[in-house]
């Protein structure tokens, strides 16, 4: 072992190394960004197309499925969604993950162009974004001020917004509510009538009237002069006096047929800050920013703009900022890491008896964990939840091999050795058992740091922490164990004359009785072997039994309680945003009451869907509510919310009240999503409708809807081709004229000083308010002539679908659910056990979205990882005792952590999700480490000559103390984790669990498990090696030979 050596030899050199290591780790650490989560691509492509007054199935029949057919030919697609609203088509194009989404966002712009001739003229052209977390706003701002409503509105636009946008790390800057403004010119109908214009003939007037000409120039031989020809309007009073036609001499202007007024855009969406009427400011960073830094920077910035702007009393208040939760989060993990720390060194004390010898362990903690910090830097990695959290659980695996290595030089020393040598073969003789210890733990996490996927995203950083600590701490307890211990390690003999000897010889006093105690069993164990290894399968068999009898529930993420919720207020489909409004302050008033309650943003007409995209709808608003601290209110946000919603409901007559709960990652998309395929919509619609009334059935299910919902309110024209020609009309006339009239036309600009603003023509609100309003619509053909739609068309009044969805080219529809009280997971396979019975019709098929999607993904990769690491595993222990079989006795370990590792799961009742799958394959590493401890010390002893039931009694004996060491270092380094309460603890909490389950039950069944499967194993191989004499290789590479003479030339043998 050269390392050792070295260190005993020339310290220097490891005090340079680590110096360096710790100034380097320091440096890293201060360039770490903070984040919550490491920053993971949901590779999604989304493609929104905006097709004003169109219908939803006007809208999928003529964009979305051109856009789908456009697409099909993308490679590495998962699935693709389609959602047609009124007005908007929304493709959500999921790729694989491994695709590269900036190629395939190139790609569909391309394919997307090719078809840009084939959609209606009216239509926006598409706009694609590739999905990403970091497109959720970070902080949102309510501004208020004592100004008119329209020049704040031009203040925050024009002024503020760009201030904010240019700060350092910021994508962009949403406005949500206010007052824009805008130039409406409201053409009266019967004035039009009277005077014989129509609207399309109006409309041409005005906007070719507004229009800048540079005309050329004029020349001499010594210089040239533009010239232009300004004709665009210069205030409202020109577009009044506006000539619209000439007959017989009468001029008519436009403030003849027309009201002209600056005035502001029709009201879409009205935003409050805590029941105060405000305009949002929503922040978005750009996606490797750091948001912890944008925030502060966005602090100062808004300080400044308020001392700029005093004058007009603008106020800008920071309601809502995700970075604060980031940093309790963060800060709540460094906590605890500092608690193991304390806790860890508490339980070295004990078992070395010495402050000196506890000091010697505990420097591999800061040394390996400081320096960890260089290894997240050069990976590109932040400082977020996953982490942190693998820095805090490495703790207790850290001082692992330095106990070992430390407790193996002492038994050297009382061999009677001086501290030198026995710091040195101490460290020799176990160095290869020590690194194959910790090269099962590295090993384990690889396989997931390698997958992709979903899953592996958010946890490599972890596992990638784990590794690189376990690695440092090997290089520590080679290097500065040995070190200090050559300089600084002497025995330590207790007395009991202070009061420390005294308590350490009463604890001593208890190790060895339960030393005892466990060889005791472990020798009866060996003499009924059989009864032995069927109470452990029966243990086993009863902690699988947990899962299957729905004790333990599986989900895919835990439910994080960040203390914040969302309630969706819906009216019916026609409500108005004033009716909207009025219903929304009646529940802000409501919650304003609740002490719970501490802050409320709120946005009417507008609400937060799933993957960061907000949809405009008047009929719909949204109050994001803040509670106060965990710990001063009696219920968690979940059930807190569903008792609010009951109290609402009661409240508010005539609207649907639906809460969301706020995740990691802005509002939660329902857990629960099952999307319904079939051959036509009325089909999938059918099946939908009877699978939602069992999901009612299902306790822990609330907030059940169907996505497609019929019941928007629409009026039909169905025109008749044969009379509308007859009057001398065409189609674009009839559309153009439609369109202007109740639409309005935006096309028109108006230049106020260095800004320009809508023109919107269209009819007065008295002309577009009614069904016959629209029969009556009058045109006018080319002879002059007054048409109306009723002569040449059927107008009727109907209802359609609010939304028509499609998956996959196939129509759609889905059935979302929350879940409260229940993992998702079990609620959503309960509930396909029962709509499995219903009758499908032909090409009715169903696929899970949601968690259970994420959930058998996430699985899926984690159980391949299981898999990897156990071969891994097997592997490294094959390396280390040149065996194939022996490594298996090994192994036998593993199933029995998985014992306490469930329960532990049922008796704190957490869920099987992702992090504590994550903790069961820790376990893999953490487990086997001392089964290889045991194992390697009975093989040193059987080859010193003892018999195997001797060599495992003495194993037991020798090594019990530093298993129960190192697993109540690895279970007390935990404890502070698995108690936590801070931000996101929920996450980090069963992972705790299963590792401290798991470690318990396997702590106590290694030591009595592997001893009986090793001597089954050795009388098996005695039994096959009968009569067999072992070849010993290494013998026969130096074993005395008869030197023969070889011929002159040293090669051809001697022919006889």
């Amino acid at each position: 072992m050269k390392l050792a050596e070295i260190s005993i030899k020339r310290p220097t050199i490891i005090a340079v190394l680590f110096i360096i290591l710790t100034l380097g780790g320091i440096f890293s650490y201060t360039q770490l960004g903070y984040e919550l989560v490491p920053k993971f691509e949901v590779n999604v492509v989304t493609i929104s197309t905006v097709y004003p007054g169109a219908s939803p199935s006007e809208v999928e029949n003529t964009v979305s499925k051109k856009i789908e057919d456009a697409i099909a030919s993308l490679e590495n697609v998962k699935k693709v969604e389609s959602k047609s609203y009124e007005s908007l088509s929304l493709v959500m194009v999921t790729l694989t993950a491994d695709a590269d989404a900036d190629y395939s966002l190139n790609d569909a712009q391309r394919k997307i162009n090719a078809i840009l001739k084939d959609l209606p003229e009216d239509v926006d052209p598409p706009s694609l974004v590739k999905f990403s977390i970091s497109d959720l706003p970070i902080i949102t701002i309510g501004a208020t001020s004592s100004m008119d409503q329209v020049a704040f509105y031009d203040l925050l636009d024009k002024k503020i917004q760009p201030v904010l946008s240019r700060v350092s790390g910021v994508a962009q800057v949403n406005l949500v509510g206010g007052e824009e403004r805008e130039i409406q010119i409201s053409l009266d109908a019967k004035k039009l009538q009277g005077y014989g214009i129509s609207v399309p003939q109006a409309q041409q007037m005005i906007l070719s009237s507004n229009l800048d000409f540079p005309t050329g120039k004029i020349k001499t031989r010594e210089n040239s002069t533009l010239i232009r020809l300004s004709g665009k309007f210069k205030n409202v009073q020109e577009l009044r006096d506006l000539v619209i036609s000439t007959k017989n001499g009468i001029q008519v202007r436009l403030g003849d047929i027309a009201d002209v007024q600056d005035s502001q855009k029709e009201v879409e969406k009205i935003a409050r800050v805590n029941q105060t009427n405000a305009i949002l400011l929503q922040v978005i960073k750009q996606s490797d920013a750091n948001a912890v830094a944008v925030s502060e920077e966005i602090q100062k910035a808004v300080a400044q703009i308020e001392t700029d702007y005093k004058s007009s009393n603008v106020k800008l208040n920071i309601a809502d900022d995700t970075t604060g939760f980031t940093l309790v989060a963060a800060n709540s993990v460094m906590k605890d890491l500092f608690i193991a720390i304390f806790l860890v060194a508490f339980v070295m004390l004990f078992f070395l008896h010495s402050f000196r010898n506890a000091l010697i362990v505990m420097v591999s903690i800061p040394a390996s964990l400081i320096a960890t910090f260089i290894g997240i830097s050069l990976l590109g990695y932040t400082l977020n939840l996953m982490s942190l959290l693998g820095l805090s659980l490495v703790v207790g695996i850290l001082v692992d091999d330095a106990i070992v290595v430390l407790e193996n030089i002492h038994r050297h020393m009382e061999m009677g050795k001086n501290k030198a040598r026995a710091a040195y073969d101490g460290a020799s003789e176990i160095g290869f058992t020590v690194t194959a210890i910790t090269l099962v733990i590295v090993v384990v996490f690889l396989p997931i740091a390698m997958s992709t996927g979903l899953v592996s995203n958010i946890i490599t950083q972890f596992c990638m922490t784990v590794v690189i600590a376990t690695l440092l701490s090997l290089l520590a307890s080679f290097t500065i164990v040995p070190w200090l211990f050559s300089r600084y390690g002497k025995l330590e003999h207790i007395t009991n004359k202070t009061f420390f000897g005294r308590i350490i010889l009463s604890f001593e006093r208890g190790l060895d009785k339960f030393i005892h105690w466990v060889t005791g069993i472990l020798e009866w164990s060996l003499v009924h072997k059989l009864t032995t290894l069927f109470i452990v399968l029966v243990l086993f068999f009863g902690s699988i039994g947990l899962v299957v009898g729905g004790f333990v529930g599986g989900e895919f993420f835990a439910k994080i309680d960040k203390g914040e919720f969302m309630i969706q207020v819906e009216l019916p489909k026609d409500a108005s945003i004033e009716q909207s409004n009025f219903a929304v302050q009646k529940v802000e008033k409501f919650l304003a009451n609740k002490k719970e309650v501490t802050g409320l943003i709120t946005t009417v007409g507008q609400t937060s869907d799933g993957f960061g995209g907000s949809q405009t709808t008047l009929y719909k608003s949204e109050i994001k509510v803040t509670l106060n601290d965990k710990s001063e209110r009696e219920d968690n946000t979940f059930i807190y919310a569903a008792k609010v919603k009951r109290e609402l409901e009661k409240e508010i007559v005539g609207a649907k009240i639906k809460t969301v709960p706020v995740g990691l990652f802005g509002a939660d998309q329902a857990p629960i999503l099952l999307t319904v395929t079939g051959a036509s919509q009325k089909d999938a619609m059918a099946f939908a409708e009877k699978a939602i009334v069992l999901l009612r059935k299902i306790p822990g299910a609330t907030e059940m809807k169907l996505t497609s919902e019929d019941g928007n309110p629409e009026i039909n024209v169905q025109v008749d081709r044969d009379k509308m020609s007859a009057l001398g009309l065409d189609l674009s006339t009839v559309g153009m004229t439609m369109q202007t009239a109740f639409n309005g036309n935006t096309d028109g600009k108006f230049r106020s000083g260095e800004y320009e603003y809508d023109i919107n023509i269209r009819y007065d609100e008295f002309n577009r308010s009614n069904f016959t309003d629209v029969s009556e619509l009058i045109f006018i053909n080319n002879a002059g002539q007054q048409v109306k739609l009723s002569q040449f068309a059927n107008v009727t009044q109907s209802s359609g679908p609010s939304l028509l969805e499609r998956r996959d080219k196939s129509p759609a529809v889905s059935i979302e659910s929350q879940a409260v009280g229940r993992p998702s997971g079990t609620i959503a396979s309960e509930w396909e056990a029962e709509f499995s019975k219903l009758e499908r019709p032909a090409g009715v098929n169903y696929i899970w979205g949601g968690d259970m999607e994420n959930q058998s993904e996430g699985f899926g990769t984690l159980g391949f990882a299981l898999l990897a690491a156990i071969i891994l595993v097997y592997l490294v222990m094959v390396a280390l005792y040149n065996s194939f079989a022996t490594p298996f006795v090994v192994l036998f370990s593993i199933p029995l952590s998985f014992i306490g590792a469930l329960l532990a799961l049922a008796l704190t009742n957490n869920s099987l999700n992702v992090f504590t799958i994550l903790g069961i394959i820790m376990l893999i590493g953490l487990v086997c480490k001392n089964a290889i401890l045991l194992v390697d010390f009975a093989n040193h002893r059987k080859e010193a000559g003892e018999t195997t039931r001797n060599a495992l009694i003495q194993a037991n004996h020798a090594r019990l103390r530093p298993i129960l060491m190192t697993t109540i270092a690895m279970v007390f380094g935990m404890l502070p984790i698995a108690l936590a309460s801070g931000g996101a603890a929920e996450m980090n909490n069963g992972l705790a669990w299963v590792i401290i389950g798991g470690l318990v039950s396997s702590l106590f069944l290694t030591l009595v498990i592997v001893p009986v499967v090793y001597s089954i194993f050795d009388s098996i191989k005695n039994r096959l090696r009968k009569g067999k004499i072992e070849t010993d290789y290494a013998e026969m590479m130096i074993e005395d030979y008869d030197h023969k003479e070889l011929s002159e030339d040293g090669f051809t043998a001697k022919h006889t």
